[in-house]
């Protein structure tokens, strides 16, 4: 992790820096298998996590929805994993509405990614982990500054937590059930793009209220959430770079989590301090829906600039609805402005360690 650097595009490598040697001495010969499987699932984690690095740092011109499926295909080929992705004609068959509203100002093809890891085949049961995939957030027609818009190529950090994490569980082979989802779009503005005052149908068969393009995370993550829960996921935890307004409360420090199930919740948090990708805690009060309330559809997709973070999450629990999920916001975690402690610059790769040891703790539960 600390070594890491993304250099895949220049001509010429001043500083090659990789590690040829690393001696590590344990004195009792006993511990040695227990030593060295902690080293395999070191190795294992640092690895997906750079896998997920390397994505987010592509430039959106080689990193489109497309290429990103094509990855989520080498994984699924290498690591013996299951996948599925939706095109544009399916998304529209099965009522995508609010995804489709953000993809039909792109000139590139949305797709929705489906990875499946299958360890306990005698098992219903399957973990839903679901990613947003905006590979570049020009904020559409409600469009951004330029100062910073070239970051927005991170915005589909979610997603490339996801397909990382799935990556670690094909490589490590636990006895679990695990289904990504990943909606894949761009965000941009053209003559085809979605308005602030367009009315979208997610779905669930819910209205939304278009208030501002750039809310657009939300809106793909409500059909991928009702994906979901028609798959029969659970419990769900979704990944984003959802807010701004987290990244002004938490900073990059942490991520923020939200949820409807409580021991969800505390053990991402423990297992976030455990990994080093801090997680904190952010309510979800009934009061907040009011931001939400539309006048002309049931929902909108803004609650304004107030609990930004926390009316996001609200309007994500109304297509999540029952199912116990949980939800990270990683705007300010995913992308660093500059180097801290072993992160350099860029993609830190966060949380997918934490999903990771997750998944391997419940696969552990559910053997004892």
């Amino acid at each position: 992790l600390g070594l890491y650097a993304f250099k895949k595009h220049k001509t010429v490598d001043p500083e090659p820096g990789e590690l040829e040697e690393l001696l590590l001495v344990e004195r009792d010969e006993s511990r040695l298998p227990e030593v060295n499987e902690g080293i395999r699932l070191g190795r294992v984690l640092a690895e997906a996590a750079n896998f997920a690095r390397d994505l987010v740092n592509e430039p959106a011109n080689a990193l489109t929805p497309t290429k990103m499926a094509e990855a989520a295909t080498e994984l699924a080929e290498k690591y013996e994993l299951e996948l599925e992705v939706l095109e544009r004609e399916k998304m529209e068959e099965l009522g995508m509405g609010a995804l489709l509203g953000v993809a039909q100002g792109s000139q590139q093809p949305p797709k929705f990614i489906i990875l499946s890891y299958r360890g306990d085949r005698g098992s219903r049961d399957v973990l839903g982990l679901v990613g947003k995939g905006i590979t570049f957030d020009s904020g559409g027609i409600s469009i951004k500054p330029s100062e910073g818009m070239g970051e927005m190529k991170g915005d589909m950090a979610g997603g490339a937590a996801v397909l990382a994490t799935l990556k670690a569980l094909g490589e490590l082979k636990p006895r679990i059930n695990v289904t990504g989802l990943v909606p894949a779009t761009e965000n941009m503005p053209s003559g085809t793009a979605l308005r602030p005052g367009d009315i979208l149908k997610a779905m669930n068969g819910k209205t939304i209220e278009v208030v501002s393009t750039d809310a657009e995370g939300r809106l793909i993550l409500a059909d991928a959430l009702c994906y979901a829960r028609r798959l029969g996921l659970s419990p769900v935890i979704d990944v984003a770079t959802l807010t701004g307004a987290c990244h002004v409360a938490l900073g990059d420090v942490c991520s923020g989590a939200f949820g409807n199930d409580q021991g969800l919740i505390a053990q991402l948090m423990e297992l976030g301090e455990e990994m080093g990708e801090r997680l904190w805690q952010l309510p979800l009060y009934e009061e907040y829906k009011e931001q939400n309330k539309s006048e002309v559809a049931d929902i909108k997709n803004s609650g304004g600039r107030w609990g930004g973070a926390i009316t996001a999450a609200q309007f994500l629990a109304e297509f999540i609805e029952d199912t116990p999920w949980v939800h990270l916001d990683i705007a300010g975690t995913a992308f660093l402005e500059k180097e801290r402690g072993y992160f350099s610059k860029g993609a830190t790769g966060i949380p997918v360690r934490t999903l990771v040891k997750f998944a391997l703790a419940l696969a552990k539960a559910k053997q004892s």
